[in-house]
């Protein structure tokens, strides 16, 4: 059936090369598992922080399996980048890295999943890897509203990825 609509969603739904939902697993897992890196506790189709009350009890007979989270930092595969730039970053390097440190624990209390994996630090540029496109979008948002300075949001169509570019010079 032909459509006279000029936009239709063939172009994304129907490609080969298109990626979507490659990051997920075939099927959602059955019953409770608990990953046996961060302690965090799979339940009803959610992944519940160790550090909440419940996760002790509920993960006590479960079976191991690691989070979403674990094997992407273990595989290496970023799903966001936050890049501080400029003098001003340079000068305060160490109360921003606190700031992000504050921020990405709050995150891990409202998603597990969503976890620094790693930094790249030059003099210059400090890198934060983070497993989520939207956690990058927060410890970005977080540091331009303690710091202001310029902040540039970048993010991919078609794959679940994210760039955060903030600078101030």
């Amino acid at each position: 059936m032909r459509s006279n609509k000029h936009y239709t969603n063939v172009a994304f739904t129907k490609r080969v090369d298109y990626p979507a939902g490659a990051h997920r697993p075939a099927r959602a897992w059955r019953g409770t598992a608990v990953c046996p890196a961060c302690g965090a506790v799979y339940v009803r189709r959610r992944w519940i922080a160790a550090s909440d009350p419940r996760a002790a009890t509920i993960g006590a007979g479960a079976a191991a399996r690691t989070c979403p989270a674990c094997d992407k930092a273990a595989k290496h595969q970023v799903g966001g980048y936050l890049t501080l730039q400029g003098a001003f970053a340079k000068e305060h390097r160490p109360e921003i890295e606190q700031l992000l440190k504050r921020e990405a624990a709050r995150a891990l209390e409202d998603n597990p999943v969503a976890r620094v994996i790693g930094e790249e630090r030059t003099p210059d540029v400090l890198t934060v890897l983070t497993s989520t496109e939207h956690l990058a979008q927060r410890l970005g948002a977080a540091v331009h509203g303690a710091y202001a300075g310029k902040i540039d949001y970048n993010f991919s169509h078609g794959e679940k990825f994210g760039r955060v570019v903030w600078r101030r010079d």
